[in-house]
């Protein structure tokens, strides 16, 4: 079985690319939803000043804002219906899963398959309309106090503008939350995520062109600028290694015999990854720092002194901020994974199936076994994370690097990357064993 698939991933190319109708029409039918997504970028909300906007992202740009602005594709920098993009369904999504592992009543939902998923699923969607008209409200009463050199943010505050506004925010998460579960179900997969990656690849071209500017007016040094981009391959290169680490555990099940037949004594591997929490950790990590730095930047420095001292010891690049981003990074790596990933049921599973790792005992050694396996795993995974975020985060504070290379944003570009070649791969997989199975049938029946 396994030599077959591995002949059919290796027959894989253009011609059979050609061939496969269905994926063709997955990939157009993605790529006009997300083309769909980019043109509501540039839809403003109404009543609300563009220019007014620009200047002051120009100004608060460095902090929690200019990463949301990232993960929405300018969206918000613009305050468009999107502003808001599709972050509050991601937020639910990990607060519903941290309540699964919290709340036994969904617990017991989860272990009921499909039918407990969509009530999950539902859940998650009230949460996120839940969690889309709290930040909704708090930008509208926001963008009323909003002022700058060129004028007021808002043209006309007013109980209608705040309501306007929510109806408009949250309109557009619901459509968008709609759109990537669309993209997951009649295109390639993965709709929220490929959603974030759009926004952050469509601002690319302009973060690269704006390095390229710096080194030709001579703020950076051609060396540097060469030497970044070299840099930058390494790491991505480096990310797509320990995205694919994994540690297979070997697991072994009985023989069995059933009437005068033998069944079982079959062998397979159990893969646990290195990085098993994802692009989770840095999120939460630079959310909580970036957030004294966005308000002392609201403040325009007339707030308390302990708490622009405590911005100015938390901004990109500074040692306070990198010993604590590094330490929050490990902290919800290891939380993380503990929450998706249980060494209990993992280890009842198997031994429900008759399934043991050799020289461990089913059960509760078991269970201690994979704990400590994945204890070390998340150890080397944690250590992965920091390199690869502290890295851009000193470029970012030393150099002034644009926003787009930190590291989270490199994370979620390559882990989307990779995902997607891989739903690439297995519909064309699918398509060759559909194929073959006709060829079979074809030769049966001229027989």
């Amino acid at each position: 079985m396994a030599s077959a698939a591995e002949q059919l991933a290796s027959s894989m190319n253009l011609g059979s690319f050609a061939k496969a109708t269905e994926l063709k029409q997955r990939i157009w039918f993605t790529l006009g939803a997300l083309v769909v997504f980019r043109l509501g970028t540039y839809i403003p909300v109404p009543g609300v000043d563009a220019t007014v906007m620009t200047h002051l992202m120009a100004q608060n740009g460095g902090g929690v804002l200019g990463m949301f602005n990232m993960f929405t594709g300018g969206a918000l920098g613009r305050m468009t219906v999107f502003a808001l993009n599709i972050m509050p369904y991601i937020s639910a999504s990990i607060i519903m899963q941290l309540m699964q592992a919290a709340v036994p009543s969904l617990e017991t939902l989860k272990k009921e398959g499909q039918s407990g998923q969509q009530k999950i699923n539902q859940y998650t969607r009230y949460l996120t309309v839940l969690i889309a008209l709290v930040q909704s409200y708090g930008i509208s009463i926001g963008l009323e106090s909003l002022h700058s050199s060129v004028g007021p943010a808002v043209v006309d505050p007013g109980p209608f503008f705040i309501f306007t506004t929510v109806i408009t925010l949250v309109g557009g998460t619901v459509f968008l939350m709609w759109l990537g579960e669309q993209i997951t179900a009649r295109g390639i997969g993965n709709g929220s995520s490929l959603i974030i990656f759009s926004g952050i690849v469509a601002a690319l071209p302009g973060a690269v062109a704006g390095i390229l500017q710096l080194g030709a007016t001579g703020a950076l040094s051609t060396v540097f600028v060469i030497g970044f981009f070299v840099v930058s391959l390494l790491v991505i290169a480096f990310v797509v290694f320990m995205e694919r680490a994994q540690r297979r555990v070997l697991v072994q099940y009985p023989k069995r015999q059933v009437g005068s037949r033998m069944f079982g004594g079959d062998s397979s591997h159990l893969p646990m990854k290195v990085n098993t929490s994802g692009v989770i950790p840095p999120i939460f990590a630079s959310s909580l720092l970036l957030i004294p730095a966005t308000i002392i930047g609201f403040s325009k420095g007339t707030g308390p002194g302990w708490l622009q001292f405590l911005a100015r010891q938390l901004s990109h690049g500074q040692p306070g901020y990198m010993i604590l981003y590094a330490a929050l990074i490990i902290f919800f790596s290891y939380f993380y994974t503990a929450v998706v990933f249980n060494p209990e049921e993992t280890a009842d599973n198997l031994k429900k199936y008759g399934g043991f790792v050799p020289g461990i005992r089913p059960g509760a050694n078991t269970a201690k076994y994979f704990d400590t396996v994945l204890t070390r795993l998340t150890t080397i995974g944690a250590i992965y994370l920091c390199i690869v975020c502290l890295i851009p985060e000193f470029l970012i504070g030393e150099y002034d690097i644009p926003f787009y290379f930190g590291g989270t944003s490199l994370l979620i570009i390559v882990s989307v990357t990779m995902d997607t070649v891989a739903q690439v791969q297995s519909h064309l997989l699918a398509h060759q064993y559909e194929g073959l199975i006709r060829k079979g049938r074809g030769r049966t029946r001229g027989r």
